[in-house]
């Protein structure tokens, strides 16, 4: 009796492995560095005019975008100049930034309107990401904010939202709306694509209104997970007729005892 115990246990727990091993395999993270916390030269300006950048990521244009450490976002971090500074507790503006965004350590701000000479320049933030399967279904996941530089105001509200692609298919977040010296408060976005090459560039391009004023979008926490339905493993369909059998030869005792 007790064999037949075994052997049902056995067979139970490797069909519980396989599917197990299916659900790690569906749940890794795909992106590199997507909390901004590796950095070439600390935080500070990034892109074309930084003052560094950020590991495995592509910082594309010529506008402001920016890292902040947490609490350094009231006080300034480098860009060559002057310190970039949001609007926030720390410097008379009582909208509830917080230190950081609920992924915590470091975040991405960025200015979508300034570039060269003030024109419209949008800087575009990128990472390949490889490993793909092409036709399943991709989950990207982020957090995202809106606040508004330092020492900058408006008459009107300020809004903005994240553009987000992967390979040709785009899509948007819901657009965030405050008032001058505001903080939208920090949103979580899943947004699902699906792959059409093993390698894809994953981007975000932030849009916002009124420019020139400026609003600043923020970013963290950046994951992409394989979210497509898993099949069952082949292997398991060899082991439900071994279970099929063993639970069967054990009943057959149990009623001949």
């Amino acid at each position: 009796m007790n064999q037949h115990k075994t052997a049902t246990a056995g067979v139970a727990a490797f069909a519980l492995m396989l599917i197990a091993s299916s659900s790690q395999a569906a749940g890794v993270n795909l992106v590199t560095n997507g909390s901004f916390e590796q950095m070439t030269n600390g935080v500070g300006q990034i892109g074309s005019w930084g003052v560094t950048q950020v590991t495995d990521w592509t910082a594309t244009g010529p506008g402001y975008m920016t890292v902040f450490a947490p609490g350094t976002a009231t006080t300034g971090v480098p860009n060559g100049g002057q310190p970039l500074t949001l609007w926030g507790p720390g410097n008379g503006a009582a909208n509830g930034l917080p230190a950081t965004s609920p992924d915590g350590g470091n975040f991405l701000a960025t200015d979508v309107t300034y570039g060269y000479n003030n024109a419209d320049v949008t800087p575009l933030l990128s990472q390949t990401v490889n490993g793909l399967t092409v036709g399943d279904q991709y989950s990207v996941s982020f957090y995202y904010a809106g606040a508004e530089w330092y020492n900058y105001s408006s008459p009107h509200n300020l809004t903005n939202a994240w553009r987000v692609s992967l390979g040709a298919e785009t899509k948007e977040t819901s657009i965030l709306s405050y008032a001058s010296h505001g903080f939208s408060g920090w949103q979580q976005a899943t947004i699902t694509f699906t792959a059409s090459s093993a390698s894809e560039v994953l981007s975000f391009l932030a849009t916002d209104a009124p420019s020139g004023v400026p609003p600043i979008a923020l970013l963290d926490g950046v994951s992409m997970t394989d979210v497509t339905p898993t099949p069952l493993p082949a292997a398991l369909f060899f082991v439900a007729p071994a279970l099929a059998g063993v639970f069967g030869f054990s009943r057959r005792k149990q009623v001949k005892a």
